[in-house]
């Protein structure tokens, strides 16, 4: 199965470590160096031309999804991209 983050990018369930709510993760300290970390080294693929709601972290790398952490969590429950 594959969850569908924005402007065509998808990911397979099995690569997602998890999703995270922007707004509060820029709060926590550690929780912003990794993302700037990951930013640095490339590992950032953006999904939006917007401002980002959500990161998913992956196998692959760092998403960034304009999607919010709820309505991707609601699809991941509910199957709705079979």
């Amino acid at each position: 199965m594959y969850l569908h983050l924005g402007q065509d990018k998808v990911v397979s369930y099995g690569e997602i470590i998890g999703v995270f709510d922007l707004d509060n993760t820029t709060y926590n300290k550690k929780a912003a160096q990794f993302i700037n970390r990951a930013e640095k080294e490339g590992r950032v693929i953006l999904c939006t031309g917007d401002l980002p709601k959500s990161a998913v972290l992956c196998d692959g790398g760092v998403y960034l999804s304009q999607l919010s952490s709820s309505t991707l969590l609601r699809r991941v429950t509910e199957d709705s991209f079979e």
